[in-house]
């Protein structure tokens, strides 16, 4: 997969990559202090590439996009949706379907404030971050403040914390190990940026014109299951899938199931995007 760079509104490059050879066009994008790397069961997964394009780009101030330190780079959600946009463009994609994670789910609805959802195939929001309510939150956000620390140790041992907290059980200690290191690339400011964002994604639920799968973890510590459990009920039409045993990370925990389940979502989108076209 080539890396190209998608440059947005106010001039920060971000870094996208592309993958297989299908119809249907999928843009994943990834969760706090995450990078495109989180997605590679799905880049890597033979149907997916068979029956869909792939791209999954890294959000500013993560993996290789660039890292702005201003805070407005990160707390004017206009620039988020610009994001969103220009890779949607750079892609050529028609109807795309948004896979989201974690904190996309905040980063989508910025994208669907600003320009709704006509353009959109569909959304899959994964242990997204769709209420602002701390009760929606479990007990892997007491690792953000040491991952905010200038303290490089501190710092180290906040990110290990918050990245065993994405999962019900840890992954393979290669996988640990990449994982780490791209959480890593994170500078704390912009980690505190991110943190510091106003507003509340439930506030456009209502509005999302296309189809919706949620999926998440029922063992999700980071976004508890509840979130996706408020979102069905606010989203006209959408449904939702529940991992009974896994965490945060159920693209990773049980990749067969979640790309059979994005797959069909998908094939189904596609072929409503088919009829509803004129003749």
């Amino acid at each position: 997969m080539d890396q190209i760079t998608v440059t947005s509104r106010d001039g920060v490059e971000l870094a996208m990559r592309q993958a297989g050879h299908g119809d249907i066009g999928l843009v994943f994008i990834h969760g706090f202090n995450q990078c495109h790397l989180a997605w590679t069961r799905q880049l890597a997964d033979p149907a997916l590439n068979a029956a869909c394009r792939m791209a999954a780009f890294d959000l500013r101030g993560h993996g290789a996009s660039a890292k702005p330190s201003r805070p407005e780079a990160y707390t004017d959600a206009a620039l988020w949706a610009a994001d969103v946009a220009a890779v949607i463009a750079a892609t050529g994609f028609r109807k795309p379907i948004l896979v989201g994670w974690s904190y996309a789910g905040r980063v989508i609805t910025d994208y669907i404030r600003e320009h709704g959802t006509s353009a959109l195939g569909g959304i899959v929001f994964v242990g997204a971050l769709l209420k602002a309510d701390g009760r929606m939150m479990g007990r892997g956000r007491r690792h953000f403040a040491p991952m905010l620390s200038a303290d490089l140790a501190t710092n180290i041992d906040g990110t290990r914390g918050f990245l065993r907290a994405c999962f019900e059980r840890e992954p393979a200690r290669d996988d640990f190990e990449t994982m780490l290191a791209y959480n890593m690339v994170v500078p704390p400011v912009v980690r505190k940026h991110l943190l510091d964002r106003s507003g509340d994604p439930a506030d456009v639920l209502g509005a999302i014109g296309c189809p919706v799968l949620l999926a998440h973890g029922g063992k999700d510590q980071v976004i508890l299951a509840e979130t996706s459990r408020f979102a069905v009920t606010q989203i006209p039409n959408a449904q939702l899938s529940i991992y009974d045993a896994c965490g945060h990370s159920p693209f990773y925990e049980d990749a067969t199931r979640f790309n059979a389940e994005l797959l069909a979502f998908a094939n189904s989108v596609h072929q409503a995007t088919r009829d509803a076209a004129p003749t």
